[in-house]
């Protein structure tokens, strides 16, 4: 078992990395209202969880969220505050997300509102929650114009990693994941990028020691960061490399049909030319990065049917935008990144096009 800790002050948590549901879960539920919210693909992780906890909350209520990313709606936030209404939920009541990055934020999110504030618990069952979105507060839901624009900061209580809810992950999840993973060592550690290049093979065909070691380094990183700049206001910015792009890929083929990860990986080549394009990234760095991407299994262009200059009116919408400037996150090497706001809409189709037209 691995214990980290996000430093936030009396908002401070842990994280526990290891296989199997930790003791200590117990402690959070224990006399306490408790509404669980997972998917149907998760039935029998749900079953395995309410085994677990036996007796220890006064009570549990399982909502059953839609699947899909379709379902991270204002509607469905709704309806899970229903449910807590329903099952008599006060602000000393708990939320547990059981999930990927979907459950996550729209569980936190729904805690962040429900009487202005309760405590909630992530419970992340993809690779890429595990790694990103299940840690540092960031709550949200969809606009059909826009990803994760109506949304709260709110750090949970606990995360819990369960290695074991990755053994029946499919094999696009694990990838999706692995693309946030690379991301934190393009951002901020060379030797991880160097070690993920020697290890993509098992921690893609789910090494349980490889993935404790990456899962652990990327939300070191990401509790680091979060607890220097919990609302991105500087530096924790840098963990949105390739989202810009990303994001503008996802609203453009509909949530869902793209993997956020798939998405990501993309956007971070993107964003890696566009770096190249300025001298900030040479040859053999960016195709390294082309490299370990393709031994990721993520694709290595965008979707065919849009065009580079379909990108920018969505790249606009993102929540980065400030004063009317799209500010891009873009990598210095490997091992760091920087935040610019002066790039050209001709540098950004430029570089989107080199990825789009490239042949790797």
């Amino acid at each position: 078992m691995i214990k980290l800790d996000v430093g936030l002050g009396d908002r401070s948590y842990p994280i526990q990395i290891g296989t199997g549901l930790h003791p200590s879960l117990k402690e959070h539920v224990s006399g306490r209202a408790v509404v669980i919210v997972s998917q149907e693909p998760l039935a029998q992780h749900l079953k395995t969880l309410l085994a677990f906890l036996g007796d220890a909350p006064k009570s549990v209520t399982a909502y059953p969220l839609p699947n899909g990313e379709s379902a991270k709606n204002i509607g469905e936030l709704e309806k899970i505050i229903g449910c807590l209404i329903e099952a008599g939920l006060g602000r000393d009541g708990l939320l547990i997300a059981l999930g990927g990055g979907v459950v996550g934020d729209i569980t936190g999110f729904a805690a962040a509102c429900y009487q202005r504030g309760m405590d909630f618990i992530q419970l992340p069952t993809t690779l890429l929650s595990q790694v990103d979105s299940a840690v540092g507060g960031k709550t949200a839901v969809n606009h059909p114009l826009g990803k994760n624009l109506i949304g709260a900061f709110h750090q949970p209580k606990a995360v819990f990693v369960d290695l074991d809810w990755l053994d029946t992950l499919p094999d696009n999840e694990m990838s999706a994941g692995l693309a946030e993973i690379i991301k934190y060592g393009v951002i901020a550690d060379p030797d991880f990028f160097t070690w993920l290049e020697a290890n993509m093979a098992g921690l893609r065909s789910k090494n349980k020691a490889l993935l404790a070691h990456a899962i652990a380094r990327s939300l070191s990183i990401k509790a680091e960061v979060v607890a220097q700049d919990e609302r991105e206001q500087g530096v924790r910015a840098h963990l949105n490399l390739g989202h810009t792009f990303g994001h503008a890929i996802e609203a453009h083929q509909g949530y869902g049909n793209w993997l956020h990860g798939e998405a990501v990986g993309v956007g971070m080549l993107m964003a890696s030319e566009l770096a190249k394009s300025r001298g900030m990234l040479d040859d053999e760095q960016i195709q390294r990065l082309y490299r370990l991407n393709r031994a990721a299994g993520l694709p290595l262009k965008g979707p065919a049917e849009m065009a580079p200059q379909t990108y920018l009116p969505l790249m606009m919408r993102d929540k980065k935008v400030l004063a009317g400037k799209l500010r891009l996150v873009l990598p210095i090497g490997l091992g760091q990144a920087t935040v610019v706001s002066d790039a050209t809409e001709s540098e950004i189709v430029a570089a989107i096009a080199t990825v789009q037209s490239a042949n790797h």
